[in-house]
């Protein structure tokens, strides 16, 4: 929350500087919002215990970052790879009782050293290990997307509710500062009315053998993976939910990603405002790591805007001047706070915010296969 107040006050003070506005004609977000809301925390707060489950290379990325972690720790281990659970076991220090293999996930229902689960395997696995770990009265945190489509989301979302457990998303952008710096902007009216979104989302995948290129894992191509950052994006963003999607699929490697796996996708929205918005998806184009978003009065643009290393932005006052963090460490202990203390994310990461984006890649797939632009319900 400190972060967060320091976005606040660096955001108020460029507005001044460079806007030539005076402090009390500011449209600024109130010190009250749900954004800027510190929280008080005692210096004796339990912590979160989290188990890891899927010991892969993100699992590698979030442990390490959890290593600084000042209100979650790692306390179980979950892998069906028991050389996996070995190494880690060394390396946190974790014991033999807190160590489970997918098969027997159940048990860990009566350790007290858990509260929570992060699941970090292949998307195909989301909904079969979170109704796991939900029936077995643990909080979930689970890797974004946290389905292969909205009805397995339903499914995640019904069932942690109905076992009284959280379920988190793992999106990490929501906490990044310069990201809630954009927001804040947009939010302010600084940018008048918002026009237009652009979200480039993108590298050139490498090994055809790995889980993310097998449709049973992954549930999809680069837009399971990497595309969702630009659904996403453009919901934060723009501040609204699309009500229509239009899509069209490029593969000019149909041997490496074969049916049902795209390469890459061109994909708009429509929101209730009149905005609109244009993406990329792909795993054939690298140096894609863009957002662009017009108002009626000013722009902000990022590159990167969703990579681990430090996000950099601009609009129309300057550079966004909010801090580099790690991404993963501000989400832990953040989501930490949600999970102990019921304080409200600066943007939402429970699992109906992860099933809106599962409903919006549904409609982007049918407006593939169908060349047809497709509304969407209210989300």
């Amino acid at each position: 929350m400190v972060i967060l107040n320091v976005i606040k006050m660096i955001t108020r003070r460029k507005f001044i500087q460079k806007a030539g506005l005076g402090a009390a004609s500011l449209p600024l977000i109130s010190s009250t919002h749900p954004l800027f809301t510190p929280t008080v925390i005692p210096p004796d707060i339990p912590l979160l215990r989290v188990a890891i489950m899927g010991l892969g290379s993100y699992a590698n990325r979030v442990a390490r970052a959890m290593e600084t972690c000042s209100r979650a720790k790692i306390t179980g281990l979950v892998s069906g790879t028991p050389s996996k659970i070995k190494d880690w076991q060394k390396r946190y220090g974790i014991p033999e009782k807190n160590c489970y293999h997918y098969n027997n996930l159940e048990e860990i229902e009566s350790n007290p050293d858990i509260d929570a689960v992060y699941i970090i395997t292949p998307n195909g696995l989301h909904c079969e290990h979170t109704l796991k770990v939900a029936g077995a009265g643990k909080h979930v945190i689970c890797e974004k997307p946290m389905a292969i489509n909205a009805l397995e989301g339903k499914q995640m979302v019904d069932a942690c509710e109905a076992a009284g457990v959280q379920l988190l998303i793992g999106y990490r952008m929501h906490f990044e500062p310069k990201t809630l710096e954009a927001i804040n902007l947009r939010q302010s009216g600084i940018l008048g009315k918002i026009m237009f979104f652009q979200g480039l989302s993108g590298f050139k995948i490498g090994n055809p053998n790995q889980w993310r290129l097998n449709l049973n894992l992954s549930g999809g191509g680069a837009m399971m993976d990497i595309g969702i950052y630009s659904v996403n994006g453009a919901r934060y963003m723009v501040g609204e939910d699309p009500i229509w999607v239009s899509a069209q699929q490029t593969k000019t490697n149909p041997s490496k990603f074969k049916d049902g796996i795209d390469e890459t996708i061109q994909f708009q929205m429509g929101f209730p405002s009149g905005a609109v918005a244009s993406c990329l998806s792909t795993y054939n184009m690298n140096y894609l790591d863009r957002f662009f978003l017009n108002g009626s009065k000013g722009f902000i643009e990022m590159q990167p805007s969703t990579g681990y290393g430090p996000i950099q932005g601009k609009s129309h006052l300057g550079p966004l001047s909010g801090p580099v963090v790690n991404h993963q460490t501000v989400q832990m202990d953040a989501m930490a706070g949600i999970l102990l203390y019921k304080e409200q994310a600066p943007v939402a990461v429970d699992g109906k915010e992860g099933l809106k984006d599962m409903k919006i890649i549904d409609a982007i797939y049918q407006a593939c296969r169908s060349g047809n632009k497709i509304y969407l319900p209210k989300l």
